[in-house]
């Protein structure tokens, strides 16, 4: 086996996607989802050695987030457990490398998010430097509009290329029972949808969303002896400038670097023929282009030539997002391992009706901080 010996997945669960899940408090998002993991894995909380959850101070509106969910995963049952902040994929490597060190057989990792009772754009205004960009009034939304207006600038981006990636993966969603929007659009839909923030369209964006997810990772005999288990191949994760004007927001440079990290491990020398399915952070309609050209699909502003040739279709050379992606239902924080979960899911041929046909190696991929600053790719297969 190349790159990571011996570490699986061995189990994953999510709840469904919803934009108010007003029934459900943290704790029991995170319960649903580590029970149906568990249940996935064919384990008890016994052979879980230990815990390490996801979550957001300012989107939970508390300090020290982590505690409200401690008992709902499993912590309170004499679990060592951790915390991290920001996307699921990252804690997952954590999660991981808590394995390689040799101290921990199994990590159970947990991400939850409830965007209905948060404001994302305050939220995300306080990510940036409060001498210089706070002030002004920058957050997630205006600043991806100016990264897709720089985008579609240096590379002769149209705006009806953004649009397919919408189109495409409404479509894909029809399919999945965990999706929070279940609709298809057309690509008239999209362009003549409301505008949010020139160029971003209403169908260019993903939604509020509420949800929670688990995943179960494990390394040796401990992998080995799983029901399913899904090998991690190769992962990589890099981070760029902090800045936004340190960085050409049309370039996803850190994007580029952590995947060449995750394909040197996994022994991939041709993305696009080598990998059978990916799901990518498709915050934005114009981001999962982007993505395609930092991943090695494509050559760098080759993302709109790529959607125009249907490669990332269902039935395409490389489908992408059959899941639906982000833009069929965004939880912040939650989204990179529920991309993680659906790349699992797609090598086992678990996926059901979005099940993608042959899949031996999937890619998932996650992202933290403004325009995509860094990146988390992971290559898992059998």
């Amino acid at each position: 086996m190349s790159g990571i010996d011996n570490i699986a997945i061995v189990g994953v669960g999510q709840t469904s996607i919803e934009r108010n899940k007003l029934g459900d408090t943290f704790a029991d998002m995170v319960f649903e989802a580590t029970q149906k993991a568990l249940e996935d894995a064919g384990m008890t909380m016994d052979d879980i050695d230990n815990v390490i959850t996801t979550s957001n101070d300012f989107w939970d509106g508390r300090t020290i987030s982590t505690m409200a969910v401690g008992d709902a995963c499993g912590a309170g049952m004499g679990k060592n457990m951790s915390a991290l902040e920001g996307d699921g994929t990252f804690s997952c490597f954590y999660g991981m490398t808590r394995i390689l060190s040799g101290v921990y057989g199994t990590s159970l990792v947990v991400a939850h998010v409830k965007g209905s009772e948060s404001e994302n754009l305050q939220i995300t205004n306080a990510i940036f430097d409060p001498i210089y960009m706070r002030p002004i009034g920058l957050d997630s939304l205006n600043t991806a509009a100016l990264q897709m207006r720089r985008y579609m600038t240096k590379y002769g981006i149209s705006e009806e290329q953004c649009a397919k990636v919408s189109v495409k993966n409404h479509k894909n969603a029809m399919k999945n029972p965990y999706a929070q929007i279940k609709k298809e659009v057309s690509l008239e839909d999209v362009l003549d949808s409301r505008l949010i923030a020139d160029p971003l369209k209403l169908y260019d964006c993903s939604p509020i969303s509420d949800a929670a997810a688990a995943v179960i990772i494990a390394g040796g005999d401990r992998a080995k002896k799983a029901k399913k288990p899904v090998w991690v191949k190769g992962v990589g994760y890099c981070a760029d400038a902090f800045f936004l004007g340190d960085r050409d927001l049309a370039d996803a440079v850190a994007l580029d670097m952590a995947a060449s990290k995750a394909f040197e491990m996994a022994e991939i020398t041709d993305p696009l023929n080598e990998i059978d399915v990916a799901e990518v952070y498709d915050a934005f309609s114009y981001m999962e282009l982007m993505w395609y050209e930092g991943l090695g699909f494509c050559p760098v502003g080759g993302g709109g030539k790529l959607i125009d040739k249907g490669v990332t279709e269902m039935d395409g050379e490389l489908p992408v997002n059959p899941s639906g992606g982000l833009l069929s239902g965004h939880p912040v924080i939650v989204g990179g391992m529920i991309r993680l979960a659906e790349a699992v899911l797609q090598v086992r041929g678990d996926a059901g009706d979005h099940q993608v046909k042959g899949v031996n190696t999937a890619l998932a991929h996650g992202i933290n901080g403004a325009c995509g600053q860094s990146h988390c790719v992971w290559i898992v297969g059998r």
